[in-house]
């Protein structure tokens, strides 16, 4: 847990992140642990992925840097951003610390700047957690208890939280204190009430299905992000670029926009990387050529796929049949969770796979980006077209 002085509220993105541990594998199965030999080989294929590993600490501090100052700088979500600046300005009219705010979406859509973004343009010290690091509700009363008046917390995937430390949230978010036990072992044991400072709750989740509805309801505003269109990529890109002082040429822009699925994140990581192979071929601007041979290196193609989305698609068309989660997770060797909040999304977004009552499958659009003819009666599938 980190928290971050004076200066952080005013903007400063020194706070680093809490990493997100990967998600545990296991054997084709379901319930048997992979051999150590197995699971060393896929550690080593997970490191050379670039997009969907919990980013390296240069990658974390790259991002950082890269983050708006102010919500009038940050770009896309408009309804969201404007539902916030009314809160905020609203908030600040009353002196009062800003209601409690949920960001849900896909991974790398900015609710973590958004978090940033709000204790700076509220004026407040902003605290930095995550569900899976609050183990106990002593942790959780820790962070709380270090909270200044009008201060705020961010908890990163917040369905995570366990159940027992989410209770103890419940009066913190509405009556600002909650009950320490003090156990002095024997029948002597006895809850001292906490009192707390007013403060403002932002929390995050890739997974809004699974938070439940006392927690839920707690949150005065609910804001869930989307995926980015190119133009809004393509705008973040070029500020981007210039920040770096790498400047970017449209075509270029253009052509890692579309490859970067409508997620800031992703984009620019794809940028440093075409960063690198501009400067590795001797040219001064990020051109055409130099993204073309960086999206072509990391085998990102037209439709911003990597090779474990085609492997997906693969292994769809082999089976024939539709395919349970679990199954395809043991046939491409991935988490199920990771296939399911990671891949999945973009996939069905594309078209690519449909969602049948039997399984997924995959759809005549996936037979023919990979090149192969469509099977007899695929078209007849629900959803399958």
């Amino acid at each position: 847990m980190q928290r971050s002085g004076e200066d952080h509220g005013r903007g400063s993105a020194a706070i680093a992140p809490h990493e997100r541990p990967l998600p545990q594998r296991v054997s084709a199965s379901g319930k048997v642990p992979l051999p150590a030999a197995r699971r060393r080989s896929e550690r080593a294929n997970v490191a050379a992925m670039v997009f969907h590993d919990p980013p390296r600490p240069e990658e974390q501090e790259f991002d950082r840097a890269l983050r708006p100052a102010s919500l009038t700088a940050f770009v896309g979500q408009r309804r969201v951003v404007e539902n916030l600046r009314i809160a905020i300005a609203a908030a600040l009219a009353r002196r009062e610390p800003l209601d409690h705010v949920i960001f849900s979406g896909p991974p790398g859509l900015g609710k973590t700047t958004l978090a940033h973004l709000i204790a700076s343009e509220m004026g407040t010290n902003l605290t930095v957690t995550s569900g899976p690091a609050l183990l106990a509700p002593k942790d959780l009363a820790g962070a709380l208890s270090r909270l200044q008046r009008g201060d705020v917390l961010f908890i990163d995937e917040i369905h995570r939280m366990p159940k027992v430390v989410e209770e103890y949230l419940y009066t913190a978010m509405e009556d600002h204190a909650i009950d320490v036990s003090i156990d002095r072992g024997g029948d002597t044991g006895r809850l001292v009430r906490l009192t707390l400072q007013p403060f403002t709750l932002v929390a995050a989740t890739t997974r809004e299905g699974l938070l439940s509805g006392p927690l839920r309801t707690r949150f005065g505003l609910i804001e869930r992000l989307e995926p980015y269109p190119v133009e809004e990529i393509a705008a973040i890109l070029d500020a981007a670029a210039v920040r770096l002082n790498s400047p970017l040429e449209p075509d270029a822009s253009q052509l890692l926009a579309g490859r970067s699925r409508g997620v800031p994140r992703m984009a620019l990581r794809v940028l440093r990387r075409a960063r690198d192979q501009a400067q590795v071929a001797g040219r001064t601007t990020i051109d055409g050529a130099s993204a073309h041979a960086c999206m072509e290196r990391l085998r990102i193609d037209a439709l911003g796929l990597e090779e474990m989305d085609r492997r997906i698609l693969r292994a769809l068309i082999d089976r024939v049949e539709p395919t349970g989660l679990k199954t395809l997770a043991a046939v491409v060797d991935e988490a199920e969770d990771t296939l399911e909040e990671v891949f999945e999304p973009h996939l069905l977004r594309c078209g690519l796979i449909a969602r049948t009552p039997r399984g997924r499958v995959a759809t005549v659009r996936a037979y023919e980006h990979l090149g192969l003819k469509p099977r007899t009666g695929l078209g007849e599938l629900p959803f399958a077209n």
